[in-house]
């Protein structure tokens, strides 16, 4: 039976085939892309860090927020002491574009992870091409060779890796793979459904040495609490930071400061 997550990948690929370029010639690309930003150690500084995401819409709640000048969120998030700025460059379910990518790795200094659903080899190296320094491969889109490789080759390419999760099968996976940064996602992205114990259940597993990331449903300081006592080093926000009439308040709030 196909599932969401299925759906949305194959408007994914329909999208890259209308975009594509000859691979040689995206390769030449890298050469004036940005200097990478180390997203790793951005994560690692001391205390709960957070990926503060621009996002417009999603396949669960349809329309968050126009975003009509995404750099401008951006420099805000920063300002307010984000430690990453996650661009969502998917367009048909999430509204977002390269376009909002490129603004906002020109408007701020911290590292930018591009969000999007990466399931082939261009797809990654497009992503250090548009100046992303934070790559996000999600488990549940990829089979363990795909894992590897697009791991191997992003890190080739100087980028640091999300691995998402979002159940103990997966996880596994990720721990096999020696993920450095591994993402509990909440939402089952097959079914769009928000299972909040994921957090107490899953990011306890991950080994401590690895940086473990809390993402989805995240909206109050208490729930950020929780999951630092489950071992989250950081959380990933979007919807919560979009719809707040004060993103640098609402970013303050959630990390207690």
């Amino acid at each position: 039976m196909s599932t969401v997550l299925d759906a949305i990948v194959s408007g994914v690929l329909e999208d890259l085939q209308a975009r594509e370029i000859p691979l040689k010639q995206l390769r030449e690309q890298l050469a004036t892309a940005p200097l990478v930003r180390n997203a790793y150690d951005a994560l690692a500084k001391p205390g709960m860090q957070i990926i503060a995401e621009v996002k417009r819409s999603s396949p669960s709640k349809g329309a968050l927020a126009a975003i009509g000048d995404p750099a401008d969120l951006a420099e805000r998030y920063e300002s307010a002491g984000a430690a990453v700025i996650s661009v969502l460059t998917e367009g048909r379910r999430f509204g977002g574009s390269a376009a909002d990518l490129l603004a906002v790795r020109s408007a701020v200094t911290i590292p930018v992870l591009r969000k999007d659903f990466i399931v082939t080899e261009y797809q990654v190296i497009e992503t250090r091409a548009l100046g992303a320094d934070l790559l996000l491969l999600i488990v549940a889109a990829l089979d363990d060779s795909q894992l590897r490789d697009f791991q191997a080759l992003g890190q080739e390419l100087g980028l640091s890796v999300l691995v998402e999760v979002h159940d103990e099968a997966e996880l596994d996976r990720a721990v096999a793979l020696n993920a450095q940064i591994i993402g509990v996602n909440a939402r089952n992205l097959k079914t769009l459904e928000i299972h909040e114990e994921a957090f107490a259940r899953l990011l306890p597993l991950i080994p401590s040495d690895r940086i473990r990331v809390a993402e989805s449903g995240i909206s109050t300081r208490e729930q950020v609490e929780a999951a630092e006592r489950a071992g989250a080093k950081a959380i990933l926000v979007g919807e919560t930071l979009v719809r707040a009439g004060d993103p640098s308040l609402a970013i303050s709030t959630l990390l207690g400061r």
